[in-house]
């Protein structure tokens, strides 16, 4: 009886050893579906604090076509150009926008940040909305049918899963005062340029979105009116490589 029963646990030891791998093999499988459920669950509100936050994310489907193949769709309301003139002082509000983004590129650069390259159809966008604020009379993000940065965008195109906005308002050929209390006359493009990126750059929360490392494009809408007042929006748009 002995040597049978040691025979019995020398043919079930090899079992339990397998049994004991699956075991441990199935504690290992479910400890990852626990951690893939989890990092879900963060993406997920990540996802909604951005989108609350005015930076929207959209969780479509990874392979859309990138902002820059995105056929540099041109948005309802995009004026194209506009320009001031007065005597000796001419703005041209596409040679603003070309500046701006210069500038911009130049305060990321010496950051260490990557300059953004520039997104025509954001930036058809963003002049749609330089150009609305302008004709409504309003000053917002939010425009008032309700829409904001992001809802914009996905009127025209879907190359961007985050998505932020900057925007500013000036005038020229006449005196301004500056957000230091100084008193400023913008007569050209270049001090134009300057000047709105500076009104950014002095702002703690547009300062912020715009040297953003994950912002890889930009597009720039500028609008000025025959009286001389300036609308400028600022999209940023972060694509959907990896």
């Amino acid at each position: 009886m002995t040597s049978d029963s040691t025979a019995v646990r020398l043919l079930a030891a090899p079992f339990r050893i397998a049994y004991r791998l699956v075991a441990a093999l199935l504690s290992v499988v479910f400890g990852l579906l626990k951690l893939l459920l989890v990092a879900a669950l963060f993406v997920a509100a990540a996802a909604f604090v951005l989108q609350a936050a005015g930076v929207g994310v959209d969780p479509g489907a990874v392979g859309l076509p990138s902002p820059l193949d995105d056929g540099a769709e041109v948005a309802p309301g995009d004026p194209n150009e506009s320009a001031y003139t007065d005597g000796s002082v001419e703005i041209d509000s596409e040679t603003v926008e070309r500046l701006v983004h210069e500038e911009v590129n130049e305060r990321r650069t010496e950051r260490g940040l990557e300059p953004l390259e520039w997104n025509p159809t954001v930036a058809s966008v963003s002049r749609a909305h330089s150009k609305d604020m302008a004709d409504r009379e309003y000053f917002s993000h939010t425009n008032p049918d309700g829409q904001g940065p992001f809802d914009r965008y996905r009127e025209v195109a879907s190359g961007c899963r985050a998505y932020g906005e900057n925007i500013a308002l000036s005038w020229v050929g006449r005196p301004v005062e500056t957000d230091s209390g100084a008193v400023e006359t913008y007569e050209s493009d270049e001090e134009l340029a300057v000047a709105l990126v500076g009104q950014w750059m002095n702002s703690t929360g547009h300062r912020e979105n715009m040297l953003r490392e994950r912002w890889e494009s930009g597009g720039v809408g500028v609008y000025i009116t025959e009286e001389g007042k300036v609308l400028a929006t600022h999209n940023f748009c972060k694509g959907w490589g990896l």
